[in-house]
């Protein structure tokens, strides 16, 4: 039986860092800091390492007194998290307690034996007196910290080790293996709704407010034998229509995850199509060589007429073409429909990323394709494809040896990626071709020149002595013309 990995909260009212808190103990940039309250929304969850013990450490949105629909979402989201959490982090400014604070320890009272009072910006020894204050309070701990300068973190990490009883382990635990699904699309497709769908649980904000989601949300949920990791993702919106801040970050760390990714279900609104911003984002998929599911959301609209799923299938390959390669699967997030074949294309895409084909065969299939159509021919002649080998797999990539790189035909290349996808088994993936130049080897060159060529294979001169006018450049007399007939003439005057 697998033990259970021990939940650590950090809980506070807006703008008292819980976000560089939260950034400070994982070790990373991780959620979006910034002095605008409420950037945090969504709980975002992140692995710990505390004395080489795996924690889930949750950040979570500001509780607010004055609330509107979006703060009272975000509200409801963070204090649902004080049953459920092992240890409770009650962040704190030391300069200052607010109404929003008392608000928080009403709600926190009855989860008191698990709660820390974490003081925080005690940034310099004149604040230090500032936390005895917070004692008034009836906290059994209370820790002084400064998260921005990380003052007093070595005394908080060790008074939640003792809270979960943890000693310290020579060995770090190793992180679960997942298969790391990122859902990426423009504002409003359903995303969240389909994240929170394939978890079972209200991970992200869901509102028909655009931007409800600004940082990357994850999750965790089973299907077959496979462990999945969810990355739901801030809606990506053209560079011109992004200006504030804080939509600039959510809209990095959306693309940042592409990296993270193994597959990108890349969710479009069937009734718009796919516009120019989703081919900008596909291609950033396809440059990274990561697995793509085009997931064309809100079937539940379409009118019933004959043939309307694949006409819009059609326009979308039509549109797109850089994609044809990519599976599409229709679904409505809000309904449930479809989810199952969503997952089976994913894992259909996840095995063809992994999958490795061996030298031989790559090179025999090489063979058979530059018979059935030969390369084009250049200025020297005929472009050829020598050999080659797969030299990695997810993202995919094969090294071709050509004879000559220079100029080489993209068409070509093109050919050669579908004989690839058609024949080996990747027809759903991107795949990438390097091309390298075969050198010439160096026991030929060892050999010299060819007799009577120079080291560069020019014709070599013979000595100026043995060279003939032409070859030494000398000026060449022309012989003296003879009119046709001219001798005759001169016998014929001889007769008598």
């Amino acid at each position: 039986m697998t033990e259970k990995i021990p939940m650590v909260s950090i809980i506070g009212r807006p703008n008292v860092g819980k976000s560089t808190l939260f950034n400070r103990l994982v070790g990373k940039r991780r959620a979006i800091t910034d002095s605008t309250p409420g950037v945090t929304r969504d709980l975002l969850k992140e692995t710990w390492l505390l004395d080489n013990h795996q924690i889930t450490l949750v950040d979570s949105g500001g509780v607010r007194a004055d609330q509107d629909v979006i703060d009272d979402l975000v509200s409801r989201k963070s204090l649902s998290l004080l049953k459920d959490s092992d240890v409770i982090l009650f962040l704190l400014d030391c300069t200052e307690v607010t109404s929003e604070d008392r608000i928080l320890f009403e709600k926190l009272r009855p989860y008191s034996d698990k709660v820390i009072l974490v003081v925080n910006k005690v940034d310099d020894y004149t604040r230090e007196d500032l936390v005895w204050n917070y004692f008034a309070y009836g906290y059994q701990r209370v820790v002084g910290i400064s998260s921005a300068h990380g003052l007093g973190i070595d005394e908080l990490e060790t008074t939640v080790a003792g809270m979960l009883g943890l000693e310290q382990s020579d060995e770090i635990e190793p992180e679960k293996e997942t298969l790391k699904l990122a859902v990426l699309g423009k504002p409003n497709t359903g995303k969240s709704t389909f994240a929170n769908l394939l978890t079972g649980t209200d991970i992200s904000l869901v509102s028909d407010i655009p931007g409800t989601t600004r940082d990357v949300v994850s999750g965790a949920f089973s299907y077959g034998n496979t462990d999945f990791t969810v990355l739901d993702t801030a809606g990506i919106r053209r560079k011109s229509k992004v200006d504030e801040d804080v939509e600039y970050y959510s809209v990095n760390r959306a693309i940042k995850t592409i990296d993270e990714a193994d597959v990108v279900l890349l969710m479009v609104d069937i009734k718009e199509g796919l516009a120019e911003q989703d081919k900008k984002i596909a291609q950033l998929i396809v440059r990274r060589g990561r697995g793509i599911v085009i997931v064309l959301n809100k079937i539940d609209l379409l009118t019933g007429i004959k043939n309307e799923y694949e006409a819009i299938v059609d326009r979308v390959r039509f549109q797109f073409p850089v994609l044809g390669f990519a599976p599409i699967v229709g679904i409505s997030a809000k309904n449930g429909s479809n989810v199952e074949k969503v997952l089976k294309t994913v894992l259909t895409v996840y095995k063809q990323l992994n999958k490795r084909v061996e030298t031989s065969v790559l090179n025999t299939a090489i063979t058979a394709w530059s018979e059935a159509y030969q390369p084009p021919r250049g200025a020297t002649g005929h472009y050829k494809v020598l050999y080659g080998t797969q030299i990695s797999v997810n993202p995919v990539r094969f090294l071709l040896f050509v004879n000559r790189i220079k100029s080489f035909p993209d068409v070509y290349e093109s050919y050669l990626k579908n004989c690839i996808r058609r024949d080996l088994g990747f027809k759903d993936i991107p795949i990438e071709l390097v091309l390298r130049e075969r050198q010439r080897s160096e026991s030929k060159n060892a050999l010299g020149p060819k007799p009577g060529r120079t080291e560069t294979g020019e014709k070599r001169k013979a000595p100026a002595k043995f060279r003939t006018p032409a070859e030494s450049g000398r000026a060449i007399a022309k012989p003296r013309q003879k009119k046709p007939g001219a001798k005759n003439k001169a016998l014929a005057g001889t007769r008598k």
